[in-house]
């Protein structure tokens, strides 16, 4: 749950942060935010 949280922070940082994103960065940084979940998550399973 707290990857989750940290992840929903992140787009809504994002989303916030940078309004005039074009579509394409905002899929690269949904993928990029994806692939830090779950490294946070195999790093939090340790």
């Amino acid at each position: 749950m707290n990857v989750y949280i940290i992840w929903l922070i992140g787009v809504i940082l994002w989303n916030f942060g940078v309004p005039n994103a074009t579509p394409t960065e905002d899929v690269i940084v949904a993928i990029i935010l994806s692939v830090l979940s779950m490294g946070l998550k195999k790093y939090t399973k340790l």
